[in-house]
């Protein structure tokens, strides 16, 4: 038998040693459960009904933005415009209430399609084109930050808008409103809602269909995929229009809460999408993206920044707060297995 020394196999989840494959599995979740048990316990007012359903109700937008990251980062890609695809439909939301007057019936189905064509010129320059998709995706941010800022000259867009001497008397109906401000039998808010059954259906179709495991097939290996007879373009770019529609959906939502087109709305989503994205790859050690975890990990932040808040820590360490928690997932997922 040769004396040479033989290269270290990774250590694989399920052969993993007792302590070690605990700490893989359930790390990030005894971590979430600890911190939440941890505000219960100190401040009283974290566990009332209020502040649980403000707390999804803060993630809810997040959330579906987070999904629509985790498609693309499935296939093996990543959406770097879903923050400005958010902002720029907040904007194309105000100009059609607010400039054309349209009714809430149609300005839903225009935001949705424009975040579809969106995620289809992404698409298009990543597997036509073959353009890297950071660079395409950071060029489409790009583009999205800066048009949404011509049709109002760089302004945000309410009622009473005064552009080359026109004033604007549109509004935002109630009916748009109530996609971001409305309650369901008078208790839970309609943006939970929406989150919910986006993360359902996403989680059937995801982990429970064969359209799933083809989105896992080619973001694992693009070229067996291919020889397995997968359509890998086709999958490819149904991952970033689906990316691009729930980043429209998420600014429908968010231009329905603050009730105006606020340039820049969608900028801060980025960040947190995809630290809910990445925080999901710890949730019972999947080690890739997945929709459960991306769930879960937009919860965790949002009880994060909740607590920190009642507890009166400063507004300034949130981004600190969310940085450690990103770190954390990231040592559960990939270093922890390291320490053999």
């Amino acid at each position: 038998m040769s004396t040479q020394e033989q290269p270290a196999r990774p250590i694989e989840v399920g052969a993993a040693p007792g302590v070690e494959r605990l700490i893989l599995r359930y790390g990030l979740l005894a971590l979430f459960a600890g911190v939440t048990v941890y505000f219960a316990v100190t401040e009283p007012s974290f566990r009332s009904f209020n502040n649980i359903v403000s707390i999804l109700q803060s993630i809810s937008i997040v959330g579906i933005i987070g999904l629509g990251v985790t498609i693309s980062m499935v296939v093996g890609g990543f959406d770097l415009s879903i923050g400005a695809n958010a902002g720029f439909t907040v904007m194309l939301c105000a100009i059609c209430l607010v400039m054309f007057a349209w009714p809430t019936i149609a300005v839903v189905p225009v935001a949705l399609l424009g975040g579809l064509l969106i995620g289809a010129l992404n698409g298009a320059l990543i597997v036509r084109l073959r353009v890297p998709d950071l660079l395409a995706t950071l060029g489409m941010l790009f583009v999205l930050q800066g048009v949404q800022l011509l049709p109002s000259e760089g302004q945000s867009i309410s009622t009473g808008l005064v552009l080359d001497g026109t004033e604007y008397t549109g509004v935002f109906t109630d009916a748009f409103l109530y996609l971001g401000r409305g309650r369901l039998f008078g208790e839970i808010p309609f943006p939970i809602i929406i989150f919910a059954v986006v993360a359902i259906v996403l989680w059937v179709v995801m982990e429970r269909t064969r359209w799933g495991r083809q989105f896992y097939a080619v973001g694992g290996n693009l070229e067996a995929a291919r020889l397995a007879g997968i359509r890998v373009d086709r999958v490819r770019m149904i991952a970033y229009i689906i990316s691009g529609v729930l980043a429209s959906l998420g600014g429908i939502i968010l231009a329905a809460r603050i009730g105006e087109g606020d340039v820049g709305a969608g900028s801060p989503f980025l960040l947190d999408a995809v630290a809910a994205a990445l925080v999901g790859y710890a949730v019972l050690a999947v080690n890739r993206p997945n929709i459960l975890g991306t769930t879960i990990g937009a919860v965790f932040l949002g009880i994060m920044l909740n607590g920190l808040t009642i507890k009166n820590f400063p507004y300034y360490t949130q981004d600190f707060v969310k940085g450690v928690v990103l770190m954390v997932a990231l040592l559960l997922t990939f270093g922890v297995r390291k320490l053999r």
